[in-house]
């Protein structure tokens, strides 16, 4: 079937967002996914994920972290724009928060039926909306980072949580991810860590694949097996 792909606009304050929604046409409401991208934004990394998985049944809206559907293929230049949204916790997850919206509002999603997924900074982002205490079924971060500003707020988390995890990933240490762990389990959150051996930061991106980005490589065994994790979980909390 063919998808369908549509640019959606919403706001956040007063930064205009720019998304795209990713389905199947279908007479019915499906699980609605929202997708936070890497820093570098809405682009075609985010976009071929989003297929694979409105290929699975789901409507997927690819969330804008910087508004205008922005994407910078500069390294620098999206470390610049993660690190100014970051910067303020509440205007972090508010951005969250303002894409989940526009996914709930969608005619063809069921708003009873809700995820947040995230790669690198939007992995991150997404367990910040979780801490938010957003209504979600479920949260999948891929090597994304794991500490927080107000780690505490895990309280807040209504979610089922799986963690992809590169195990030599030089960007979230271990004692980054044991703290994490730590809070989670504190919190009684349903969560669970997945660690992939060998396997070092953004493993699910293919344009790394012999790019030679210290501590950034992408893994195929990781890749494959991280992808089957999550549909196992949506399928599990959504009953597919």
């Amino acid at each position: 079937m063919v998808l369908e792909e549509n640019c959606i606009d919403y706001v956040d304050g007063d930064i205009t967002c720019r998304g795209l929604l990713v389905h199947e046409p279908s007479p019915g409401s499906q699980p609605g996914v929202v997708l936070f991208p890497d820093a570098r934004g809405l682009g075609d990394t985010a976009k071929g994920y989003a297929r694979r998985l409105a290929d699975c049944g789901f409507v997927v809206l690819i969330a804008d972290l910087y508004g205008q559907g922005m994407f910078t293929a500069d390294i620098p230049r999206a470390h610049e724009l993660m690190t100014v949204l970051r910067s303020d916790v509440e205007r972090w997850r508010q951005r969250g928060r303002a894409a989940l919206e526009a996914l709930a509002g969608q005619p063809a999603v069921d708003a009873t039926r809700l995820a947040a997924i995230g790669y690198c900074f939007g992995g991150t982002t997404a367990l910040e909306l979780g801490r938010s205490g957003a209504e979600l079924a479920a949260i999948v971060t891929f090597h994304g980072g794991l500490a927080s500003p107000r780690p505490q707020d895990a309280a807040n988390i209504k979610a089922r949580v799986l963690v992809c995890h590169g195990g030599a990933d030089p960007v979230v240490p271990p004692a980054q991810v044991t703290e994490f762990a730590s809070h989670m389990t504190r919190a009684a959150v349903d969560w669970t860590l997945e660690v992939y051996a060998g396997a070092l930061h953004s493993f699910t991106h293919t344009e790394l694949a012999g790019a030679g980005v210290p501590g950034h490589a992408y893994d195929a065994h990781a890749d494959e097996r991280s992808w089957r994790a999550m549909t196992e979980l949506l399928g599990d909390v959504f009953g597919r």
